[in-house]
C-alpha cells in the first residue's frame, strides 16, 4: 500500500474506533444491577470490533511516525507495542467477562463484579489498562511533536490523556465498588478514562483522512 491508503485506512479505522466505543460505553450503564446477556454480549462485541480498528490504527500511526526518519523508529516501536498489549490485555479481559455470561446466560450475575475470576478481571480493565495506555500516548505525544506528521494538539492532547491515564493507575488501591468514580473498577476508570484513547484516535483520525501528505513536515531531534 502507498502512503495515502495507509494514511486513510488508519484515518477510518480511528473513526470507526470512536465510533463504535460511543455506541458501546453507554451501554454499561444502562443497568443498575445484572445486566441480561444480551447487554453484555453485545458491549463486548462492539469492544472486539473496536479493538480490531484501533489495531489498525495505531499500525497505521506507527507507519506514520517512522516515516519521518530513523530517529523515530523507537517511538514508533514503542508505540506500536504498548499499543499491541493494550489491545491484548482488552480481548483477554472481554473474554473473562463474556465467559460468566455464556456459562450463566440467566442474567444473575454483573461480569465486572461477579464471577471467579471478575476481582482478577478488575485490574485488565483498569491499572494495567491505565498504563499500557499511558506509555502508548506519551510515545505518540513525543513523536508527533518532534516530528510534525500531525498537527501539534494531537500530540499535546495525547500528553493530556496520558496523564489522565497515570492518574487512575493506584486505583487499585481504592476498592471494588464499580458505583464510585476512583476504584479499581470504577466507573471513571474503567469506562470514562478508558474511552479517552479511543475518542482521540477519533480526532486524530478525522484530520488525517483530511489532510494530504506534505513534504518537510519532519523536523529531526
Amino acid at each position: 500500500m502507498d502512503d495515502l491508503r495507509i494514511r486513510r485506512t488508519m484515518g477510518a479505522c480511528g473513526i470507526a474506533a470512536g465510533l463504535l466505543a460511543a455506541v458501546g460505553v453507554p451501554l454499561y450503564f444502562v443497568y443498575s444491577g445484572a445486566p441480561p446477556a444480551s447487554n453484555v454480549l453485545a458491549r463486548i462485541l462492539l469492544n472486539i470490533l473496536t479493538c480490531g480498528a484501533l489495531l489498525v490504527f495505531l499500525t497505521g500511526l506507527r507507519h506514520l511516525i517512522r516515516g519521518a526518519g530513523p530517529a523515530f523508529e523507537w517511538p514508533a516501536s514503542l508505540v506500536f507495542g504498548a499499543g499491541t498489549a493494550y489491545v491484548t490485555v482488552t480481548l483477554v479481559a472481554a473474554s473473562i467477562e463474556a465467559g460468566t455470561v455464556l456459562q450463566r446466560p440467566d442474567g444473575t450475575l454483573d461480569p465486572t463484579v461477579d464471577g471467579p475470576l471478575a476481582h482478577a478481571n478488575m485490574l485488565l480493565h483498569g491499572s494495567v489498562a491505565r498504563l499500557l495506555t499511558a506509555i502508548l500516548l506519551v510515545a505518540a505525544g513525543y513523536a508527533i511533536l518532534r516530528s510534525g506528521v500531525l498537527p501539534r494538539w494531537a500530540g499535546w492532547s495525547a500528553y493530556a490523556v496520558a496523564a489522565v491515564n497515570v492518574a487512575f493507575v493506584p486505583s487499585l488501591f481504592f476498592g471494588t465498588d464499580a458505583a464510585d468514580f476512583y476504584s479499581a473498577v470504577g466507573w471513571g476508570n474503567t469506562a470514562l478514562t478508558a474511552a479517552l484513547i479511543v475518542y482521540w484516535a477519533l480526532a486524530v483520525g478525522v484530520v488525517t483522512v483530511r489532510r494530504r501528505p506534505s513534504r518537510g513536515l519532519t523536523r529531526l531531534a
